[in-house]
């Protein structure tokens, strides 16, 4: 649905995107993250046409961006950066004129989508009030409707948790979630990592404008072969697994090992006190943190992950 081929972006002496190989396929939920200034909303605007590669290539649905966007476009509902809207109109008025600006605007089902649109978004109750008094929830709703009007086969999507509420996150997330069961593949820029690790099956990274993992969430959630344990007799542990004990703080314990079934079998058959047992899997956070530099702390939110920072993959 998506490719990429060393796709960069410069702003005068300034790299944005750096020589970035994006892989979107057809189905996916595919999850964009990295800090602030990463170049993710750069990209995001280069799928778009909004703004020309200086360098590289960008197809979206088997065609060339920015040269057939006109074509390509109808089938792509998008949510970029603020939601645009006439502020003196209502919700319902600028999506009228959404959607019969468009090319698809078909007069006989414009009512009925729009009022699927708007009831998808959560402002099936829409009163007349002009944009401008909205929340800046409501808002971020209805640029999420008018990306969904002309029922896309491809949602575009940049920060959509901007504004929300819990809820509004939660019904956002379901609301995704059964897009993409019915046939919608979604592409997602975001920085809550736990909402990432609910809606996403493939993960990208980016990082000073390079895209530094690219991977499916599950490889990502695969054990480190590593066990969690919480002991009261922690002593005990350390002495009779003899050096698997990496780290201990207090009851607690990094043990080595590839079998959690196994170890705890053991302990238990040992006369050791286990309070709980577990593998160790690392969050996502961790891995953002590790393949974009220790020291960034614009990414948070913890989920669970693992990664490589120097090629487009997973540590085993």
């Amino acid at each position: 649905m998506i490719t990429t081929r060393s796709l960069t972006k410069r702003y005068g002496t300034v790299t944005a995107v750096s020589s970035v190989d994006i892989d979107v396929r057809e189905g996916d939920r595919y999850g964009l993250l990295g800090p602030n200034g990463s170049g993710k909303t750069t990209l995001v605007r280069m799928l778009l046409g909004l703004v020309f590669a200086t360098s590289g290539e960008i197809e979206v649905m088997g065609s060339r961006i920015p040269r057939h966007a006109n074509r390509v476009l109808r089938d792509v509902g998008a949510l970029v950066e603020s939601p645009a809207a006439y502020p003196n109109l209502s919700g319902r008025a600028n999506l009228k004129l959404l959607d019969a600006a468009g090319p698809r605007g078909d007069r006989r089902t414009r009512r009925r989508r729009i009022d699927g649109a708007l009831e998808q978004a959560g402002l099936a109750g829409i009163d007349r009030r002009p944009v401008k008094n909205y929340s800046l929830g409501m808002r971020q709703r209805l640029g999420l409707a008018a990306a969904l009007v002309r029922r896309p086969r491809l949602l575009i999507l940049d920060e959509p948790g901007n504004g929300l509420d819990p809820h509004g996150i939660r019904d956002t997330r379901q609301l995704l979630l059964d897009l993409n069961q019915s046939g919608v593949t979604i592409f997602l820029s975001s920085h809550l990592l736990a909402e990432v690790e609910q809606q996403c099956t493939r993960i990208g990274i980016l990082d000073q404008g390079r895209l530094v993992l690219q991977e499916e969430l599950g490889t990502l959630r695969a054990p480190t072969g590593r066990v969690l344990v919480d002991s009261a007799d922690a002593g005990r542990v350390a002495g009779l697994l003899d050096g698997a004990v990496e780290q201990r703080d207090g009851t607690r314990l990094v043990v080595r090992h590839p079998d959690a079934a196994a170890l705890n079998e053991r302990l238990v058959r040992e006369g050791v006190r286990v309070s709980s047992i577990a593998p160790q899997i690392r969050t996502l956070e961790e891995v953002v943190l590790e393949v974009t530099g220790a020291g960034n702390d614009q990414v948070g939110g913890p989920v669970r992950g693992a990664g490589d920072p120097a090629v487009q993959g997973s540590r085993p």
